[in-house]
């Protein structure tokens, strides 16, 4: 028989400093990182939380498993590009791309909204079902719940995935080496600026459509072309800055990064200078980061570069080893540096 576990209700949180939560909807960033740092992997604390990396390996009898999950809740549920339902399949499947895994299934946990129109729900489960059907994943198990009118926000959708590790490679943070070199996949921030700029009703000379796409091709082709890819991270909540914030952390590196080498589309600069923001903190939905020994950063940018979801992908930066470690640093357009 298990013995009883012994509760600790000493919050880890300074509570006369957070007496509440104290995020917005969407936020991301240092508040967020504090929160899941403090207060889940200091409450949940294991092995595998501890590799803090976008999905759990778990080794079973005879094979290696990822598995992750994820919650969504964007507003508007419909936007240029994609919806809620699309965003749901591809987020789960590319934290499990980010591991190295191939995703296999999916489940699907909905929380409707009383009243919500069942035109809708009928158009977010057909987008499930293409997006799913795109990446070679099935949903197999799910859930439904519905709230009372006004508690919701018309859909929140969970989904976790499983996928099978097919190669010997140990993926994550913890594997990130001086003088790696750090490549991401495409322009950044057009996921983010995208909804809001259809929250706040501007209008660019071109459309702006969200990045919301699967992942796992160009992934699949670095790791069966044998690139040795020490980490990959995509660029979702908090955007670039955070995921490489988080990776410099837990591998106790510094990571430096070129101003000049950030691909950023003219219209999402315009509507970041707009509404105040710095595109490296938006977020993305069909973007990664990729560390890489140097010596591979040519042969994995022609790979990536070869698939459409991954043509724009640029070296940013490499990994540097100094002292304090966990920093990421910019050097700026006239050769000046700042912490992120």
């Amino acid at each position: 028989m298990s013995k009883p576990v012994a509760l600790n209700l000493s919050c880890p949180f300074p509570i006369s400093d957070y007496p509440t939560v104290q995020l917005a909807h969407g936020s991301g960033g240092k508040l967020m990182h504090q929160l899941i740092e403090r207060m889940f992997l200091a409450g949940f604390k294991s092995l595998e939380l501890d590799a803090r990396h976008d999905a759990a390996l778990l080794v079973a009898p005879g094979t290696a498993l990822s598995f992750t999950t994820d919650s969504y809740v964007v507003q508007p549920l419909f936007f240029p590009g994609g919806d809620i339902g699309s965003l749901a399949v591809y987020g789960t499947v590319n934290d499990l791309a980010m591991s190295g895994a191939r995703p296999l299934w999916l489940s699907a946990g909905f929380i409707l909204e009383e009243g919500f129109p069942m035109e809708d729900l009928w158009r977010v489960v057909q987008s499930m079902r293409a997006a799913a059907a795109a990446c070679g994943v099935r949903i197999v198990t799910g859930d439904t719940k519905v709230v009372d009118r006004g508690k919701g926000d018309g859909v929140f959708i969970n989904t976790a995935g499983i996928g099978a590790r097919e190669n010997a490679l140990a993926i994550g943070p913890a594997q990130v080496r001086p003088g790696d070199s750090v490549i991401v996949s495409g322009d950044l921030g057009r996921h983010g600026m995208a909804i809001m700029a259809m929250r706040e009703g501007l209008s660019f000379e071109s459309a702006l459509e969200s990045d919301c796409a699967p992942l796992v091709e160009p992934v699949a082709a670095l790791l069966n072309a044998g690139v040795p890819v020490h980490c990959m991270r995509d660029l979702t909540r908090g955007g670039l800055a955070s995921a490489l914030v988080e990776i410099a952390e837990a591998s106790k590196m510094q990571i430096s990064i070129r101003e000049s080498e950030l691909p950023v589309c003219a219209e999402v600069q315009g509507a970041c200078e707009l509404l105040g923001l710095d595109p490296m903190y938006v977020a993305n939905e069909g973007r990664f980061a990729a560390f890489v020994p140097a010596a591979e950063a040519g042969r994995a940018l022609e790979i990536l570069r070869s698939h459409p979801v991954s043509a724009g992908a640029v070296p940013i930066g490499e990994v540097v080893k100094g002292r304090p470690a966990g920093l990421v640093t910019l050097v700026s357009h006239i050769g000046a540096g700042r912490i992120v």
